[in-house]
């Protein structure tokens, strides 16, 4: 996925040292609405370094030409898509390969209080495959489950710990939501946990719904220690739907409102096919065992 030059340039390839490719990718599903949040990310990650892939959902490929790193990122086009829908593709984990890490983020999360490279250094130094950054929870407007909530007093935490009875989260735990889980919304895998994540995705499941709940069998080992939240560095999300629907301060027509209602119960089809598949996988698997029944 490198950008290389159309002719050999001796002189360049001669002084050109192989740490200079790109350790990481940012993935992205954008649309124009959305170019100055994404502009933010973008600059923060190939500052280090990193590469940068965005998936254009709403055709708008020009309006992003004026932006100084526009040439440096690859761009992918086609019309109102996931970034599942893309993810499989596009994202195969043989082209993966060359990278370290993938990122595949949502386009609405604010960056002020993240740095690509001190994450993954903490991500490395924690022994964790997958992860997400937390979530502020004074800024986010879109805050689904407790364990994705920022703690001010931990650099990473694993775990929450809840006593109600619709949660009863504590150190017996040994799966979401409690622990071993993060959000679709801003996951980040390493290599090895991406190339069986890449095999979860379903090619006709766009939405991605209930994927989050089975990534915890792609973390390399205990999926109470390979997955975990990243406080230190911690973003905004900021509740913008995706594929240009109305935020959710916005007044909006009532069409908009309709598509939204529409493509939620296309997800929440798509859950229930992703969880008789993966069932009925398990059935016929007769040599499979879950390693994290007890």
């Amino acid at each position: 996925m490198y950008l290389r030059p159309l002719w050999d340039d001796s002189a360049a390839a001669t002084h050109k040292n192989k740490n200079d490719d790109p350790s990481a990718l940012l993935a992205m599903a954008v649309g124009i609405s959305q170019i100055k949040n994404v502009d933010t990310m973008a600059r923060k990650f190939l500052k280090e370094n990193y590469a940068v892939m965005l998936f254009h959902y709403d055709g708008n490929v020009d309006g992003w030409r004026h932006l100084e790193w526009s040439d440096k990122a690859i761009h992918i086009l086609a019309h109102n898509q996931t970034k599942w829908w893309f993810a499989k593709r596009f994202l195969h984990p043989d082209v993966m390969a060359i990278y370290d890490f993938i990122f595949l983020w949502d386009e609405d999360l604010g960056v002020d209080n993240f740095n690509p490279r001190r994450y993954l250094d903490i991500m490395v130094s924690e022994g964790l495959e997958i992860t997400q950054p937390a979530l502020d929870p004074d800024l986010s407007t879109d805050i689904h489950h407790r364990i994705t909530i920022r703690n001010k007093l931990s650099k990473v935490h694993r775990r929450i710990y809840d006593n109600r009875p619709s949660m009863n989260c504590s150190d017996e735990s040994k799966g979401p939501p409690c622990t071993g889980w993060v959000e679709g919304m801003a996951p980040v895998f390493s290599r090895a946990a991406w190339k069986c994540v890449w095999h979860l995705i379903q090619n006709d499941l766009i939405h991605g719904w209930g994927l989050d709940m089975k990534l915890g069998y792609c973390a390399q080992g205990d999926r109470t220690e390979k997955v975990g939240v990243i406080d230190s560095e911690y973003v905004v999300h900021q509740g913008i739907p995706s594929l240009g629907g109305p935020s959710l301060s916005s007044k909006t027509p009532r069409r908009s409102l309709d598509l939204r209602t529409h493509i939620r119960r296309q997800s929440s089809a798509e859950l229930e096919k992703f969880k008789e598949r993966w069932n009925r996988a398990v059935r016929e698997d007769e040599g499979w065992r879950d390693p994290f029944e007890s």
